[in-house]
């Protein structure tokens, strides 16, 4: 699949969060947080389903229903794992050096993530 863009991605989320939706429902969703015609969020919705990651699930009239085909993970992590070889050279130990000496993450972030090498540990 190819790159989704930040839009994309912003409208991904509303799929991710309802599972199912029109294009009408979702450009209600949008244009409640910025201004956006119909035309761009249906256009978006298209490419979306070009790139393989909204599928048509079921039509009412000429109404179209669409889900996601991706799920959010494995989005994040191509777009992390992108972002990592592209600002660090491929080094995640620099992603996480750079959020530790800029305090970036809070207590209870690194509580987190202290947790999660701990289970990680046990594995």
């Amino acid at each position: 699949m190819n790159e989704l863009s930040n839009f994309e991605i912003e409208v991904m989320h509303l799929f991710w969060e309802a599972g199912e939706l029109t294009a009408p429902e979702a450009h209600e969703r949008v244009a409640s947080e910025r201004d956006v015609a119909y035309t761009t969020v249906k256009t978006i919705i298209d490419r979306l389903e070009q790139k393989g990651a909204l599928k048509r699930v079921r039509t009412y009239g000429r109404t179209i229903v669409y889900a996601p085909l991706i799920k959010k993970e494995a989005m994040a992590k191509r777009h992390l794992q992108r972002f990592i070889d592209t600002v660090f050279k491929g080094r995640p130990r620099d992603l996480f050096a750079t959020l530790f000496n800029d305090d970036q993450l809070s207590l209870d972030d690194l509580s987190y993530l202290e947790s999660l090498l701990k289970e990680k540990d046990h594995d």
